[in-house]
Formats: structure tokens, sequence, C-alpha cells
């Protein structure tokens, strides 16, 4: 029996969920479509999301292929520590929402390139606008179309090519209605995959139950917690093979921190969700998101580890080889889901492609966004009317899309593949921009001499530095640097040479602190020459929150906290 295969029910169940969301968006669309729509309101939705819609926007566009693929395989390879990208995410959407959120919609800031146009100069903002479309699509959207493809075609045996062009026309479907259909079809996304998620790891845990004497899904765990006891820890010591990925108290004290704090707050293809909201109703959406995240690795996480576990157990051997005949963790997921029973394999197959095609279509619509609003308008067509900047952006969703998919074709597998760790790779290839990202706005926020010669320092001279300490082991002798947790590197050569390679998020955060004191010198010199700068209008009031806010707040922190004291 082939188990790459769906049954009848399976499709039943999975063009239920097609229908559903594609008359859902479609009444959307019809119903507060303005056929004089403004631009902002096609990008923005703006006004008219509420803060349940914000918050299962953020997430259903967040929860995409990577996590459900890349994070699976991840914790395959070295467990719960993965789910630090989740947890510290719940306490990073909190200070978002708290100083991030109110200080964009004090100054009516809608894109990222807006507010470094307008907290530094257009030529600032110009450049960070490439960096972020070239990001976007080369990282983001590519891995997005190539892990989404790998899984569905994992479990469907369709050939992972027209997987890759399914889903980019769905998302595109989607993406054309504009902000407002992305945001309430997400709701829709969310729960399925949210529920899909759910069932896929109560029937791991209950298949693990079945290698015990007692049946049930607190069986099943107890049995992946006592057989795989060292996937259970979320610190790295230096000695562990996952250092150079996690790097012991880096993930709470250093670089994770970047990575964060730049995704949630700096990153237009999320904050947009926002944007188009009051400060009440943003914040709310973002405390709901944050939430749902301390929920996630249940969904993306725990059914890694239960691969693991069955797979020392013989299972999936032959599902998860690569072509070169290598375990690939990125395929841990999808050979999970082909235990499932017919109709509980199609609501699973309909979770992951509601994943996919919701991160598909925000990454989109932030594309088309920056391309229209910041590149177009600001330099190619001032003049462009809000009919022609709408028309232009569906049209840039297209081109975007089809360039993701040709680079999803052509190197996908090269980068991602043959056992590689795919949300591992998204990691370090967007951290060789954040840090430089993240220090040019958290310095444009709340220190207002920064200039935009500093900024500059930092877009440029941040990815520099990224380049050059990801390069700097193959040139130089860094064996003193090993009682500090640096790990070994073996090059093949016409020998063996043993170097030393900089963990990436230790790398971000020297990066990070090298782009902040830049910026802080460079602001000096500039002050001292009489150069003027362009303060945001922030004051202390700004950063309030209600009661309920701050109660939810606290309580997020708390299981936090709890989380990390149990599985230190």
């Amino acid at each position: 029996m082939n188990l790459k295969t769906l049954s009848n029910g399976d499709y039943a169940v999975f063009l239920i969920y097609f229908v559903l969301v594609a008359s859902y968006g479609w009444w959307v669309y019809k119903r507060k479509h303005n056929a004089d729509a403004t631009s902002k309101d096609y990008f923005l939705a703006e006004g008219s999301l509420t803060w349940w819609a914000i918050g299962a926007s953020l997430i259903a566009s967040n929860i995409s292929a990577e996590q459900f693929i890349g994070t699976s395989g991840s914790a395959f390879k070295m467990g719960l520590a993965i789910s630090t990208y989740e947890w510290m995410a719940a306490i990073t959407l909190i200070i978002v929402a708290v100083f991030f959120i109110p200080v964009y919609l004090k100054n009516k800031i809608f894109t990222m390139p807006q507010f470094l146009h307008q907290r530094y100069n257009g030529t600032v903002a110009m450049i960070m606008a490439v960096f972020w479309l070239l990001l976007y699509i080369v990282v983001n959207l590519m891995s997005i179309l190539y892990l989404g493809a790998l899984a569905i075609s994992g479990i469907s045996g369709l050939d992972i090519h027209l997987c890759i062009w399914l889903l980019a026309i769905f998302a595109v479907i989607i993406t054309l209605g504009g902000m407002k259909v992305i945001g309430y079809t997400d709701v829709i996304q969310v729960a399925v995959l949210i529920l899909g998620g759910l069932v896929a790891t109560y029937l791991a845990l209950n298949k693990l139950s079945t290698f015990t004497d007692t049946p049930g899904i607190m069986s099943g765990f107890k049995s992946m917690y006592n057989e795989a006891n060292d996937h259970f820890h979320m610190i790295f010591k230096k000695d562990n093979a996952n250092y150079m990925d996690l790097p012991g108290l880096t993930v709470l004290i250093g670089g994770m921190w970047i990575t964060n704090l730049n995704y949630w707050g700096c990153n237009q293809y999320i904050t947009q969700r926002a944007l188009g909201a009051n400060l009440k109703t943003a914040r709310g959406g973002i405390l709901f998101a944050a939430f749902l995240k301390l929920l996630m690795p249940v969904i993306v996480v725990l059914p890694g580890i239960a691969a693991y576990v069955l797979y020392q157990k013989g299972m999936f051997h032959q599902e998860m080889m690569s072509a070169s005949g290598i375990t690939d963790p990125n395929k841990a997921y999808p050979s999970l889901l082909n235990l499932l029973p017919g109709g509980l394999k199609g609501l699973s197959f309909a979770a992951l492609t509601a994943a996919i095609v919701a991160s598909l279509a925000g990454k989109a619509n932030s594309i088309a966004t920056i391309f229209t609003l910041d590149i177009y308008k600001k330099a190619i067509n001032p003049g462009a009317t809000d009919k022609k900047l709408v028309s232009l952006g569906k049209w840039s969703v297209v081109v975007a899309m089809v360039l993701g998919i040709l680079l999803s074709e052509l190197i996908g597998n090269a980068l991602m593949g043959e056992g590689k760790q795919g949300f591992q790779y998204i990691q370090e290839y967007t951290g060789f921009v954040s840090p430089g990202i993240f220090a040019m706005f958290i310095l444009g926020f709340f220190w207002k001499k920064a200039t935009s010669n500093a900024a500059l320092f930092a877009t440029i001279g941040g990815f520099i530095m990224s380049c050059f300490f990801k390069l700097l082991p193959r040139f130089a002798d860094l064996s003193f640097l090993s009682p500090y947790g640096f790990s070994k590197l073996a090059l093949q050569d016409d020998k063996v040479t043993k170097l030393y390679e900089i963990p990436f998020l230790d790398r971000m955060g020297f990066v990070f602190v090298i782009c902040v004191v830049g910026m802080y010198i460079i602001s000096k010199i500039d002050e001292a020459r009489g150069v003027t700068t362009n303060g945001l209008e922030i004051d202390a009031s700004m950063f309030k929150t209600s009661r309920a806010f701050t109660a939810g707040a606290l309580i997020v922190t708390g299981i936090v906290v709890a989380l990390y004291s149990i599985f230190w």
C-alpha cells in the first residue's frame, strides 16, 4: 500500500475547506469592497480588522511551512529547545504591543520604508525597501513555497513541482482580494490549522502509546518523554551537537531577542496586520496572538519529537530518505501525517495547506505594499492614482509569486534539501540583515539624535559585517574561542582542517552591538557638524496599557517562565 495517497474522504474534506475559504473570501470582498477604495484601504484594510482577526491573521501568516515542516524537522533533530522561537515570541509580542505599535500609530506610519523615510531620509528608505523585497522573495517566499510543496508532495504523492504551482495559484487568488480578505480568511485558516495540528499531535501520541501497556495520549507522552529525554531540554550546553543552532543562554539574553523583535516589530509582513487599527484593537489582537503562540509547540514541535521516537522504533525510514539516501528532518511531519486515517488525513492536509497559503498571501501582500507605495509611488510615478496603485499592487503579487516559483524550482533543494533544516536556513539568512535593521529601528524610535548617515551604516555595514563574521573562520585561526563555546567546523579540501564557527545567533548579537556603537559615534560626529534629525512624536502616555492588557501580559509571561523552569 502506498502511504503517499489521499482517499476520497480526504479529498472531500479538503474540498470543503477550499470552498469555505474561497466563498468566505468572496463574501468579505463583495461586502467590504468599495470601487473607489484607496490604496491604503486595499493594502492595510484600514480600520476594518477586529482584534481577533488581527491576532488570528498574525498567527496564520507566521505559522507556515517553516513552522509545520521546518520547526517539526528541527524538533526531530534537537527536540523541545526549538520551542524557544515560539515561547520567546510570546514575550516579544507583548513588548511590540506596548512600545512599538504606539509609535507607529501615533506617527501615522503604515509601512516600514515609510518609517525610515519619515525618521531618516528617502535614501535610507529606498535602500531598505529594496533589501526587504529581496529578502521576502529570495528567502521567505521561496522557502515557504519549497517547504510547503515538499510537505504536500510527501502526503499526497503529487509531483513537487506541481505542488509549488498549485500553492502559488491558491495564494494569489486570496491575495488579490486585498488585506481585508487576507485578514478575515485567516481566521478560518488559523482555526483549521490549529485543529488539524492538534489532531496530528493527538494521533502521534496515541500511536506511541501502542508501544506501552497503557493506551492513551498521556501514556504516549510519557513514553516519548522517557525514550527521548535528551529531546526535552530548552538550554543546550557547549558540548551539545545542536549548540551551533541554539547556543545556550543566547536564546534568553542574546541574539534570540534580535531575531524576534526584528521579526515581530520591524517587519512589514507582520506589523501590517495591526497598522490599520486603533491602538486598543491592535494591542488586543497582538495579545491574542501571544496566547496562541504559547500553544504552537504542541502543534509543531511535539509531532517532530514523536516522529523521532517512532523513527527510532523502525518507522518512517523510507519516507524520510532524501534523494541521496540520507535522513531528511524536513520530511518528519509529512511522514507522520501519513499515519492518519481517511478524513482526518484530509483535515491535517487542509490545515497544512491553510498555513502555507495564509503565509504566502500575507508575504505577497507585503511585497506588493512595499513595491507599490514605497518604490513605485516614491521614485517612479509620484502622481499615480489610487486606482493605478491598486492595479499595480495586484500585478506585483503575480510577479513576486512567479519569481518565488522560479527560485524554489532552481535552488530550493540545493539550499534546504538534503538533510538540512529548512527552519534554521530561514533564521540564519534573515539574520544577515536583521541586526542592522533592528539597530536602525530601535535608535530611530527612542533616540532623536540618530542620523541618516548612522542608519546607512547600520543598513549596509550590518550586512557586510554579518558576511565577515560568517566567512571569518575560513581565513583565520579562531581556536582561541573554543573555551567560549564556539564550535568546530570541519572543511574538506585536500585535508580536514579544524576551524571554529560562530553560532549565527551569537553573530547577530555581535553585529547588533557594533551597529549600535557605530550609529552612536556617527550620530555624534554628525551632531558636531550641525546635521539635523527628524525625531518622531513620542510621549510617555503612549506606552500606558489597560488593566486587561496588563493582566493578560502577566499571564503570558508567567506561563513562559514556568515552561522554562520545568524544561530547563
